[in-house]
């Protein structure tokens, strides 16, 4: 029996009811379980009170951490900039060991919570003040001339106002500070950072250091590091009370223990504090996730049947976070034993409750909700033909659902202006859409039609079907490439590769896509007015560039810039001086070598540049050609070589000899007549042999 589509809308318009009616029956029903939860009401303001207690005393160690960690960290720069700037004034010589010693053991006195305050030159000699707990210090050397391979250690007892030698010993070392990674970074860096250090000339101490590079009279003398070991930490905490029984621990981005409780940790005993309670913490901070890197986090676990408050709190230093752990039964244990049979009453009702209100909650309205948020999550998608009209009871949502149909036909209208896997992908990468870009390495392909101002001027409005068979090919085969077509410039076509998915073949994927565009024009039997097949030039070219959402807030365009771009520009025109069809640049060359057939056309300098690159013709896949190179590519090289070095008649021959074996070829002509010239008259001594490009 065939129903009537408009009977069966009318019916189900009459079957819709508001929104407000249906959240009506929910808070009805809510008001009818308010009498019910009432009765707990004086529970939850015991345990607030009780949590607050516990949330008091983890703000008051969170502000104590927080304020010793920022202290320790200020201390370290402290101390780096004051001897930094000794350098700097040349008040200070890094060769000067008495003055060196003099100012490093005056930091390790002066700041209580530095460890160890440490230089390194750059030919790997090493030198180092350590602190030895509080009662002693030692200074140690290692010195890749005078007893290489032996560590030089002297060591001083600390007495009021002054240190004093205590002895002097030489001890095998196989510590090299040039394999350490902040020397190596600190040597090449610009500005000090922080590092996570482990190993030292005595072994294995976790630490932190702030480490940068000293440069005096812009020559870098080396790389100066104030370290600051974890025992020092662990010594704090030791100091802090944590309720009766709780504990503090500062943790590591992945979960490692930093720092522990342990009032006898210094720089000679290692902490072994208490631990029993940091299994809480390490899952605590696995629970959270990246968000305690970011924010305050407080849960509630279980171990051992019983139940502990964790709270997370990120610390001024990148990565650690204050993990404080207390036992639950320490604030609420007596309300729970109060009020546990009166919950076992009132459990059974608000389950009964609880169970009615979803279930009303999500016939009536979760359910239609959830089928337009899937529908909204495909035009989010920019999926549009998979929106779908969903009816509904109420009218608010049948009204959305048609509305986000709607907005979706409306949007399909704009797909032949935009590309939409391109607004996909940038999508899926969370990409918003407001100016900005990143630098990456991509590679970026331009396309154009050659003599296409006279053919356009010769067809008029005739010449735009053409222009559009033209443009549909070499479309297909970039897509078909994984590329992104940027835009469209008259004729011109501009795409690129490597963004805004990340593409590791980006040069080859191009280059595939060059040669296809070839072979699809030729194969199409395109032909301009005079009944000559068309003819396209290719530049391609890789390289660093920027790429993002290039404009203004009004109107932005997806697309790269930069001087790589503009030489992928250059070799495009730069086709119509050697008479070949697709150049590429040297990267390009280099990141797909092996898998495409190129032979070295000239170097030049492209329009707006003096410098000159190698450039080389894409004459296929390899793959194709059987991995054999053809004999006339070597010999065009050969003679290339040849004219690089002034041995003109040497590259004449090599030339002519190209010719007599292809019979044309454009390139060897140009090289050839260029030799005869410089064989007839030589260059002077100033003469490279670099091809400028007067021309864009």
């Amino acid at each position: 029996m065939n129903v009537d589509p408009g009977r069966q809308l009318h019916a189900i318009a009459r079957l819709t009811v508001s929104i407000r009616l249906a959240v009506s029956a929910l808070v009805l029903t809510a008001i009818l379980l308010t009498a019910a939860l009432s009765s707990l009401l004086w529970w939850r303001t015991a345990e607030a009170t009780s949590r607050q207690l516990a949330s008091t005393i983890n703000e008051q160690i969170v502000a104590a951490v927080r304020k010793e960690v920022l202290a320790i960290v200020d201390e370290a720069r402290a101390a780096h900039t004051a001897i930094r700037t000794l350098f700097l004034q040349n008040v200070l010589d890094t060769r000067e060991a008495d003055k060196r010693e003099f100012v490093f053991l005056s930091q390790l006195q002066s700041q209580a919570t530095i460890s160890w305050v440490a230089f390194g030159w750059p030919d790997g000699s090493f030198f180092a003040a350590h602190k030895l707990g509080d009662r002693r210090l030692e200074m140690m050397e290692i010195s890749l001339t005078d007893h290489p391979g032996q560590r030089r250690v002297d060591e001083y007892d600390v007495v009021p106002g002054d240190i004093e030698f205590a002895n002097r010993r030489f001890e095998p070392t196989e510590f090299r500070v040039a394999d350490r990674t902040w020397f190596k970074t600190g040597l090449t860096a610009d500005e000090p950072q922080w590092f996570r250090v482990s190993d030292h000339p005595i072994g294995e101490r976790p630490s932190i250091a702030f480490a940068g590079p000293i440069d005096v009279y812009q020559e870098r003398q080396g790389v100066l590091a104030v370290i600051i070991e974890y025992t020092r930490l662990a010594r704090f905490l030791s100091q802090l009370e944590v309720g009766r029984t709780g504990a503090a621990f500062i943790l590591g981005g992945d979960g490692e223990i930093v720092a522990a409780p342990d009032k006898e940790a210094d720089e000679l005993h290692p902490a072994r504090g208490e631990q029993k309670l940091l299994p809480l913490a390490q899952m605590a901070l696995a629970k959270a996730g990246d968000a305690a890197r970011k924010e305050a986090w407080r849960g509630r676990l279980i171990s051992n049947n019983a139940a502990f408050e964790v709270a997370l709190t990120p610390l001024p230093f990148p990565g650690w976070s204050l993990a404080t752990v207390i036992p639950e039964a320490e604030f609420l244990g007596p309300v729970e034993t109060t009020l546990r049979r009166l919950i076992l009453g009132l459990a059974i009702g608000a389950v009964l409750a609880a169970l009615a209100s979803a279930a009303l909650a999500r016939s009536v309205i979760a359910a239609p909700l959830s089928r337009v948020v899937g529908e909204l999550r495909h035009v989010e998608a920019f999926a549009l033909e998979q929106v779908r009209r969903h009816p509904s009871r109420l009218k608010e949502i049948a009204s959305l659902s048609g509305a986000i149909a709607e907005m979706a036909a409306g949007l399909s209208a704009f797909r032949k202006f935009i590309p939409a896997d391109l607004v996909r992908a940038l999508l899926r990468q969370g990409v918003e859409a407001r100016p900005g870009g990143s630098i990456q390495e991509l590679s970026v392909m331009f396309i154009d039609i050659a003599g296409f101002t006279g053919l356009s001027e010769r067809l008029g409005d005739r010449v735009v079907p053409l222009l559009s068979r033209y443009l549909d090919i070499a479309s297909e085969v970039v897509v078909a490439n994984g590329g992104t077509i940027d835009k469209f410039i008259g004729d011109a076509v501009m795409a690129f590769w490597g963004a805004p998915q990340p593409q590791e073949d980006h040069a080859l994927r191009c280059c595939r896509a060059a040669l296809g565009c070839r072979r699809a024009i030729a194969a199409s039997g395109l032909a301009d007015d005079l009944g000559q097949p068309l003819q396209i030039r290719i530049g391609v070219n890789s390289g660093r560039m920027l790429v993002g959402n290039i404009g203004s807030e009004l109107r932005l365009n997806y697309t790269v810039i930069g001087d790589a771009v503009n030489v992928a520009s250059r070799l495009e025109g730069a086709n119509k001086s050697y008479g070949t069809q697709i150049l590429i640049g040297e990267a390009t060359e280099r990141l797909a070598r092996g898998a495409v057939v190129t032979r070295e056309i000239d170097s030049i300098a492209v329009y707006g540049r003096e410098e000159g690159f190698p450039v080389y013709e894409l004459i296929g896949l390899a793959e194709e050609s059987g991995g054999e190179m053809p004999d006339w590519i070597g010999r065009y090289e050969q003679g290339l070589a040849n004219y690089r070095e002034r041995r003109f008649a040497a590259a004449l021959a090599d030339f002519e000899a190209v010719l007599n074996e292809r019979g044309h070829d454009r390139p060897a002509e140009l090289m050839r007549d260029r030799c005869r010239q410089f064989a007839a008259a030589a260059p002077d001594a100033a003469w490279r042999p670099v091809a400028t490009l007067t021309t864009k």
